[in-house]
């Protein structure tokens, strides 16, 4: 091997100054970067008494502040799962809530309930129920898409079954239609 005749360059032999100056100049670009990024965007509320602004989508209904037609025998109620969507297509979001009392142990059945609010802001009403708890089913998954509400359900096939081991599933969804919501099987491929 040949060995070069020019003295040996001093970036080929990093020092702790060059890796601090190195350090320190990429903290610069990066505080530059974050200096100049953009002003973040405000949202403006319409004045008082103007009503709703074109395109504002008013807040879906709060789950946990809803009073549930449940009877808990003085236990309180739990809230499982919420998911939002507009299902009845009036641009006003919906929510749904499964909510079971609350129990010391085993897996309390789930009522599943549509909550709404009115044109005022007030509380969140109950304006449907989807899955009576009666039914002693437990909501697993929960969506809405397009209008369309779909679940999992959980069950059980007999009383033998632990009540903390659901052995049945069920694919289910409902659509509003004609003024109430339709429940279906769930169809493959959703």
């Amino acid at each position: 091997m040949q060995t070069s005749a020019a003295p040996d360059l001093a970036h080929t032999h990093a020092r702790p100054t060059h890796w601090l100056a190195t350090a320190t100049a990429m903290a610069g670009v990066v505080a530059l970067a974050a200096l100049a990024q953009p002003a973040p965007a405000v949202a403006t509320l319409p004045a008082a008494g103007t009503g709703t602004a074109v395109g504002a989508v008013a807040p879906a209904p709060d789950a946990k502040s809803a009073t549930y037609p449940l009877t808990c025998a003085g236990a309180p109620t739990a809230v499982a799962r919420t998911v939002t969507g507009d299902l009845d297509g009036d641009g006003r979001p919906e929510t749904v809530a499964a909510a079971h009392c609350q129990a010391g142990s085993g897996t309390p059945p789930h009522g599943l309930f549509v909550l709404t609010t009115g044109r005022e802001a007030g509380a969140p009403r109950v304006v449907a129920t989807l899955l009576d708890p009666a039914d002693g089913r437990t909501v697993g998954a929960l969506a809405v898409r397009d209008g369309l509400v779909t679940a999992t359900l959980l069950g059980y096939s007999s009383t033998d079954v632990p009540r903390c081991c659901p052995d049945e599933r069920e694919a289910v969804e409902w659509r509003w239609s004609g003024g109430t919501f339709l429940r279906a099987t769930a169809t493959a491929g959703r």
